[in-house]
């Protein structure tokens, strides 16, 4: 089968891709906006790239049409797949009806740590010999590709609540039937289809309606919207985390060592490499849903110890001048507040300064401006990329005072975070895009030399 899949570089499609790919099937796709790493992993797995949505490429003739959600009416090629009646379906239902029937999915929902609880919960399951297929909405260190089949009835699944298709206005989840749902939190995001916080409880009570009642439901305690979505109505055992009454963790020890117990039985200690309480809490998470699948506790405690990440949370991306720059895939007020409280935890008293793209469409329009000011509370310095936004930025951020400046050229805004840059500091790159390649133009600017005492920069231009 010939499959031509439309937005095939998000990350969700982009895994689409691969699966369809080691299926044996013929894959090509298009995307108005082509960037690493996934972009270079389709183009590894023999996955030929089309920039644009032009209506020719109706030409390819494809068994059928694969629609990512960034498609809308009025999308050129879309329009014409209409016109000409073709077939087309969209990536959920795809996935739904070609992989994922017949498997024990297990499904990672939540706000934030989706990707990060997913390639764990992956990781896990490989160490334990359960040889899963999964699809990771980004690019685990730990494995070649973020998606993968294979010869297991265990599929774990990222599972994200932004709506399947402009046909399809259903959260993605709902077409993937978990057996097993991990629900991380939840807060408000994806204001440009969801007007409020109560729009997406909706959908996640949806999903909490499919999971059978031999599955198995792990979720945060400490989520009050969680707690007002099983209200509604829940016919799953559920295993809380978060909780002294559930999974829970102890408090690190010197070494940074902290213990995993369940219900008041301790498991053992988590020594590991990641940073930061809320990569804390996604194990305990991913803890849970592999004992769900039959991996004990201290099996996934040891695989843990060997767990080395994703890429762009909180990837180091290299040092140049003695500074040490990292990416990370930060975008919602509260990501950006444990990232940075995490990396600050990693690096002490030595200088941290942020750099933000508000790029996701909720921050676009502004809908959680006004918590920024205090997600940014760990930064020394902070620089705010304000190109293409619709608010004032240096406005909003106001209450950091010289810590702040904001430009709307990139260029503009590379020489400044360099300017002010010296030799031990940490530099923290958020953004839910590529950023116009900010890291390396950085990291070659501060290849050209770093003043060990730079001057004072406040200016917001």
């Amino acid at each position: 089968m010939h499959i031509h899949i439309l937005g095939v570089c998000g990350t969700f499609m982009g895994g689409v891709a691969v699966l369809a790919r080691q299926a044996g099937h013929r894959v090509t796709g298009c995307d108005a906006n082509v960037y690493p790493p996934m972009s270079t992993q389709l183009a590894e797995q023999g996955i030929e790239l089309i920039e644009g949505y032009e209506p020719s490429q109706v030409r390819l003739k494809p068994d059928v049409f694969v629609i990512g959600n960034v498609v809308s009416r009025g999308n050129p090629l879309m329009e014409e797949i209409l016109n000409r009646g073709l077939p087309y379906v969209s990536g959920p239902q795809w996935l739904s009806e070609q992989v994922l029937r017949g498997k024990w999915v297990q499904a990672i929902a939540g706000t934030h740590g989706k990707t990060t609880t997913t390639a764990m919960l992956a990781f896990i399951l490989e160490q334990a010999g359960l040889n899963p297929g999964f699809l990771v909405g980004g690019v685990a260190h730990d494995f070649p590709v973020s998606a993968r089949l294979a010869n297991s009835q265990f599929f774990v699944i990222e599972a994200d609540e932004y709506d399947t298709a402009f046909f399809d206005k259903r959260s993605k989840f709902v077409h993937y039937r978990p057996r097993t749902a991990v629900l991380n939190n939840l807060e408000f995001d994806h204001g440009d289809i969801f007007p409020d916080l109560a729009a997406i409880e909706l959908q996640f009570h949806h999903l909490v309606r499919i999971v059978p009642g031999a599955g198995r439901i792990v979720w945060n305690a400490r989520a009050e919207a969680l707690e007002r979505v099983l209200g509604r109505g829940c016919w799953t055992p559920g295993e809380p985390f978060n909780s002294a009454d559930g999974w829970h963790a102890g408090v690190p020890a010197a070494d940074g060592a902290v213990e995993v117990g369940f219900r008041g039985e301790s498991f053992g200690h988590l020594r590991w490499a990641m940073a930061g309480e809320h990569n804390v809490q996604n194990a305990l998470a991913a803890i849970a849903a592999a004992r769900h699948a039959g991996v004990s506790p201290g099996i996934s405690l040891a695989a843990l110890a060997k767990f080395r990440g994703v890429k762009r949370r909180l990837e180091v991306r290299g040092v140049a001048g003695g500074v040490t720059v990292y990416d990370d895939f930060a975008h919602h007020p509260t990501a950006i507040e444990t990232t940075l409280r995490g990396l600050r935890a990693r690096i002490g008293d030595a200088r941290l300064l942020a750099v933000l793209e508000p790029r996701s469409n909720t921050m676009r329009m502004g809908l959680l401006k006004d918590a920024l000011p205090a997600s940014l509370a760990q930064a020394d310095r902070v620089f705010c990329y304000t190109a293409s936004l619709g608010w004032d930025a240096a406005g909003t951020l106001a209450s950091l005072g010289s810590r702040l400046s904001t430009h709307e050229q990139l260029d503009a805004l590379v020489e400044a975070i360099a300017v002010q840059s010296r030799p031990g500091d940490h530099v923290l790159v958020m953004s839910n895009g590529g950023f116009g390649g900010v890291h390396e133009k950085l990291l070659a600017r501060l290849e050209t030399g770093v003043d060990p005492k730079p001057g004072s920069d406040t200016d917001s231009s």
